[in-house]
């Protein structure tokens, strides 16, 4: 009977195991994967993620080892600078924004977890969770053998399509269609390595994001309004069109002299997915199993850290596991809240299609950042923002 078992060994379920592992739990992390690989995620942490990574004593053992510090956000609109934000100087954390690839994160992560004592399978197949008292995880081994283990609580960190979550059955909401948004990553890019840059066009109703990584690698983004985009950047042989459409968006085309595209390079939709309530019966849904998140606003990987932190308060607060699940559940459904309804407000702002856009982006991007207070939330977090009840209204005025 363990503790804790945790559904994936990435960021969700290694620094669970961590956290909890520290805390004197007996804590089993079961990841599929042994050995992470590529895949176009996310790769840039807001500084109110780089402040629960410190509360979960993460942050030195993420910059020591992969993480790359911006301390600066510049911003572009149809390729004019709107402002170079210092964010140690300016966010509530007093933080910079962390870049990073996502496998060396991975690697630092749960070998983070097995040196707190955490026991780690890796090659491990999970193939039915069961809510109950205990827990259930069956789980298939490389060996061809499979057993049933027991848990006061299971941790489903398996991400946006997470299995667990179906097999809990969970409900699952679903956003309408808004954005989309495609990953790249390239190596000997000459951008500066502190400053994460942010280009927006919205006459294209369009945005590229470039995350330096440290040693000239950097990961980018370029993202549209779904409804009206023409084509879905997939592999090496859309790797020029991609580059082009940086260029027209804003990017200076000197940026890719000398880079070289690494792949791999996918397109993947942007609209939130949750659930209301990610708990029941012994399993907790932790980061995008819980709520995914629209990539193109760059709050997933902070979010999951949030619910790491907040599971493991429950945790350490309450002698019942159960009660902390719920009430782990009752918080994450506030701040995921925030975060979503804000999320909303800037994908229609900056984004969305029409004249009455258009016109609300003319009055409002030439007076610069200062013009929109509100996106400090995506810096600071939901817990350091007052969600005024009017402010959709006047954002949107």
């Amino acid at each position: 009977m363990y503790d804790l078992v945790t559904v994936g060994g990435g960021l969700g379920g290694s620094s669970l195991a961590y956290a909890m592992a520290k805390a004197g739990a007996n804590v089993l992390v079961l990841e599929h994967e042994n050995g992470f690989r590529d895949r176009v995620r996310g790769e840039q942490m807001s500084s109110w993620g780089a402040a629960e990574a410190r509360e979960l004593g993460l942050y030195d053992a993420l910059t020591s080892t992969c993480a790359n510090e911006m301390m600066f956000w510049d911003m572009y609109v149809m390729g004019m600078p709107m402002g170079k934000r210092d964010l140690k100087a300016t966010t509530a954390s007093g933080l910079p924004n962390l870049g990073f690839f996502h496998p060396e994160m991975q690697e630092t992560l749960i070998r983070a977890a097995e040196e707190a004592g955490a026991h780690v399978r890796r090659g491990a197949k999970v193939t039915n969770v069961e809510p109950g008292s205990p827990a259930k995880v069956t789980v298939e081994y490389e060996s061809g053998e499979s057993e049933t283990i027991e848990a006061k609580l299971v941790a489903a960190c398996d991400g946006r399509t997470s299995p667990s979550r179906a097999w809990g059955k969970f409900e699952v909401n679903h956003e309408p269609e808004r954005m989309q948004i495609a990953g790249l990553f390239f190596e000997n890019m000459s951008i500066p390595a502190d400053t994460a840059m942010h280009y927006v066009h919205p006459a294209r109703n369009a945005q590229t994001l470039l995350f330096p990584s440290g040693n000239c690698r950097v990961r980018s983004y370029v993202a549209h309004w779904a409804p009206t985009a023409t084509h879905r950047l997939s592999g090496e042989k859309d790797f020029l069109a991609y580059i082009e459409e940086s260029i027209a968006i804003g990017v200076p085309a000197s940026a890719y002299e000398g880079a070289a595209a690494v792949g791999p390079l996918a397109t993947f939709d942007g609209a939130d997915t949750w659930v209301e309530h990610p708990y029941k019966s012994g399993v907790a849904l932790v980061g995008d199993a819980a709520a995914a998140s629209d990539p193109n606003w760059g709050q997933g990987l902070s979010l999951t850290l949030r619910d790491v932190r907040e599971l493991r308060d429950q945790l350490l607060a309450h002698d019942d596991p159960d009660a902390a699940g719920h009430s782990y559940a009752a918080t994450h459904d506030v701040y995921y809240g925030k975060l979503r309804a804000m999320e909303e407000t800037y994908t229609e702002l900056f984004f969305k299609p029409g004249p009455e856009n258009d016109a609300r982006r003319g009055r409002i991007f030439p007076q610069g950042p200062d013009a929109i207070p509100e996106l400090e939330i995506l810096q600071s977090g939901p817990d350091h923002v007052d969600l005024r009840p009017d402010m959709r209204e006047r954002l949107l005025a």
